[in-house]
C-alpha cells in the first residue's frame, strides 16, 4: 500500500490528506495556460508560478483526497460561468484543488501544497499550453503531447471506472452540488487579470 501524504495551506489553517500517494497513482504536469495564471494573480499568489508562468499540478483521484481541518475556510471561484471550479483557502489564498465537476473525476493540486512533491510523486511528466508561457516557452510545451494526454485520460477513466469519484472533497454526492461557496468573476474582473499573464496567441 502506498503512503498517505499531508498537504496544507500556507498558514496551516486548512489541512488535508492524500491516500495512496505515488508516482504511478497520480498525474503531474506543469500547466502554462492563461487561466491558471489568471487564477493565481486573482488570489494574489503569483509567487506560486514558475519563471514562465507555469503551475506545477498534481492530478489525483477525488476519493483519495480529504480535507480534515479548516473546512470552514474553503471557498471556490470560477473565472467564467462554465469554467473550472478552483478551490482555495480563504485564510491565506492558498489553492487547494481544481476540478471540472464530479462527472470528470480528478482534482488538480498545486505541488507546493505538499511537503515534498518530488519525493512523493517524482518530477513532472512534462508541460502543457506553453503557447501562453511568459517569455520563451519551455521545450516541448507548445504542442499537444500524446504521451501526457494519454496518461491523463487513462488516469481519469481508471478513477471513474474504479469508483474513485466518491467521496468527493468538493461536491455533495446526493445533490452533485458544490459543498463550499462559489463566486464567478465578472467580465471586468477577468479582463483586469489578462495583462498580468503570458501573451495570448494571435
Amino acid at each position: 500500500m502506498n503512503p498517505t501524504v499531508d498537504l496544507r495551506c500556507r498558514c496551516g489553517e486548512v489541512e488535508g490528506r492524500l491516500e495512496n500517494a505515488a508516482r504511478d497513482t497520480v498525474n503531474r504536469v506543469v500547466c502554462y495556460c492563461d487561466d491558471c495564471q489568471a487564477y493565481l494573480h486573482h488570489l494574489g499568489r503569483a509567487d506560486l508560478l514558475d519563471a514562465n508562468g507555469g503551475s506545477d499540478i498534481v492530478q489525483v483521484a477525488p476519493a483519495s483526497l480529504a480535507y480534515v481541518r479548516g473546512q470552514d475556510r474553503i471557498a471556490g471561484v470560477r473565472l467564467k460561468p462554465k469554467g473550472l471550479f478552483r478551490w482555495y483557502a480563504s485564510c491565506c489564498k492558498t489553492p487547494l484543488g481544481n476540478t471540472v465537476g464530479p462527472g470528470i473525476p480528478f482534482v488538480g493540486i498545486l505541488a507546493q501544497a505538499f511537503g515534498s512533491a518530488d519525493a512523493a510523486f517524482g518530477a513532472p511528466q512534462g508541460g502543457i499550453f506553453g503557447k501562453f508561457a511568459v517569455g520563451t516557452a519551455p521545450p516541448g510545451t507548445t504542442r499537444p503531447s500524446l504521451r501526457i494526454i494519454g496518461r491523463a485520460i487513462g488516469k481519469v477513466a481508471g478513477w471513474k471506472l474504479g469508483g474513485h469519484t466518491w467521496p468527493h472533497p468538493f461536491f455533495d454526492r446526493a445533490t452533485r452540488a458544490p459543498t463550499y461557496p462559489i463566486t464567478v468573476l465578472t467580465i471586468a474582473e477577468r479582463n483586469s487579470l489578462r495583462p498580468l499573464c503570458g501573451p495570448r496567441p494571435a
